[in-house]
């Protein structure tokens, strides 16, 4: 953050991916961070030589006991935490009409209710502190559902309508909000970080059904690159008035600027529909 040159961060999900990418820069700058995972035996090469300044802690997201006592482990060692980051979650494909109903609650846990509950732990110390940044790593899917991904898609609009009223009610108090929403970026989502319900009904076989089979086959070969992603959540720390969003990679960057154009365009075209709606002025 500008106002302090050690800025203490805490980021979940540090096993895998853009969490352990962050966690790597962080430390190596010297900052203080809690690296966490569901084992933070995963996390403990991370650590490794940087005591002083980094703390592994377990943490399941989905477990209020172990987000109290995160929170608070951070809050002994290093008195605050400046900048969290809500990492922690996975991806569920399935169409609509096929999906597990255990599948669809169990990502609600981790991606939305694990993250709710993280943030109201480390909200007082940034309210009393006046002082904050929220970063909520959301998707590309947090504005277009595409097929076989609507659950997931779901769960992250969920999180972005959330991070709307939190930047609302933070703002006053000096707590910065952004969601993260990175496209394809070739980290290990699609392989352990993903859960399928495959299709198997012909009427999807070339929507959700197409998609999911493409996801497996792209893995490892996407444009985006979670170092560079890491150094951009870093850079958005760093300034006065960090975004509101911030889109990672240029075909996530495409899909929601097209989509945005297409949405408010649909609205425009029904705008006077819109405007009788209300009851007649005087």
């Amino acid at each position: 953050m500008s106002q302090d040159a050690s800025p203490v961060w805490f980021i979940t999900g540090c096993s895998t991916g853009f969490g352990r990418e962050l966690a790597t820069l962080t430390i190596a700058r010297g900052w203080p961070t809690v690296v966490t995972a569901r084992d933070k035996a995963r996390v403990a090469d991370l650590v490794a030589g940087h005591e002083e300044n980094a703390l592994a802690v377990d943490l399941d997201v989905t477990d209020p006991t172990e987000v109290t006592a995160a929170a608070k482990a951070a809050q002994d060692r290093f008195d605050r935490i400046d900048v969290l980051v809500n990492n922690a979650g996975y991806g569920y494909q399935s169409t609509i009409e096929e999906a597990d109903d255990k599948e669809i609650r169990d990502q609600f846990e981790a991606n939305v209710f694990g993250l709710f509950s993280m943030t109201r732990a480390v909200l007082p110390g940034m309210r009393a502190r006046r002082r904050g940044h929220v970063i909520n790593i959301t998707s590309v899917a947090g504005f277009i559902g595409f097929p076989g991904s609507g659950y997931y898609a779901a769960s992250k609009h969920a999180v972005e309508g959330f991070s709307d009223a939190l930047y609302a009610e933070g703002k006053p108090l000096g707590i910065k909000v952004t969601c993260v929403e990175p496209g394809p970026f070739r980290t290990d989502w699609a392989g352990r970080s993903l859960r399928q319900t495959k299709s198997r009904i012909a009427d999807y076989a070339e929507t959700g059904g197409s998609r999911m089979q493409q996801t497996a086959e792209y893995s490892g070969r996407q444009a985006g690159d979670p170092v560079r992603a890491a150094q951009a959540m870093i850079r958005i720390t760093e300034v006065d008035n960090p975004p509101r969003h911030l889109v990672l990679g240029e075909l996530g960057y495409n899909n929601v600027t097209n989509k945005l154009r297409e949405r408010l365009a649909l609205i425009e075209e029904w705008r006077e529909t819109s405007l009788g709606a209300d009851f007649p002025k005087a």
